[in-house]
């Protein structure tokens, strides 16, 4: 998606229709960029019961979810598990390569990935996923990489926001009400 050319909103609702997979990395997006270890060493995990929400909703209504990070981030496996999702990449350095895998593993084209990512390592998957966002607190290089800014940090409701738009525009959200054609 090329965010600089004219017409944005039709070309964000158009790419939003095309999106069957959901794909962010643990650090930045997740868990708002922020590792907390106990005295021991271990990584405290948590993350917004509303991204939580929002991520049932997602694979309740056919989206594909896969979560990338260059860490094994174990500690974010059995949440992440437990909500249902089981396209987990851990110990992955680099997330290109890790979300081609995902892609031919679901075989989806590039097109039908929503990216949301927050840094430099984001960059090469954030140039080749169909709908590619950033959280606002994002790093600033991003924002004219992106096709769309979320209006919420990472770990903090961003991932809601981007499920909401694309299960409200493909008609998939049953909470809002409907959104009409151009709007």
């Amino acid at each position: 998606m090329e965010p600089s050319i004219a017409d944005p909103t039709s070309r964000i609702e158009q790419a939003l229709k095309m999106v069957r997979a959901l794909v962010f990395p643990v650090d930045g997006v997740l868990n708002g960029g922020r590792i907390t270890r106990d005295s021991s060493g271990k990584e405290l995990c948590s993350m917004s019961v509303r991204d939580a929400v929002a991520l049932r909703e997602a694979l309740k209504n056919g989206l594909y979810v896969a979560v990338l990070s260059d860490r094994e981030s174990d500690g974010y496996r059995p949440m992440l598990e437990e909500i249902g999702i089981t396209d987990l990449y851990f110990g992955k350095p680099d997330l290109l390569a890790a979300y081609e895998e995902f892609r031919q593993f679901r075989s989806l084209g590039d097109e039908e990935c929503a990216y949301i990512g927050d840094d430099v390592h984001d960059i090469e998957v954030l140039q080749k996923a169909g709908f590619p966002a950033t959280p606002i607190d994002g790093a600033d290089y991003l924002r004219n990489r992106v096709g769309y800014i979320s209006g919420f940090e990472g770990g903090k409701g961003c991932i809601r926001e981007i499920v909401e738009m694309l299960l409200t525009r493909q008609g998939k959200w049953p909470y809002a009400e409907e959104v009409q054609e151009g709007a």
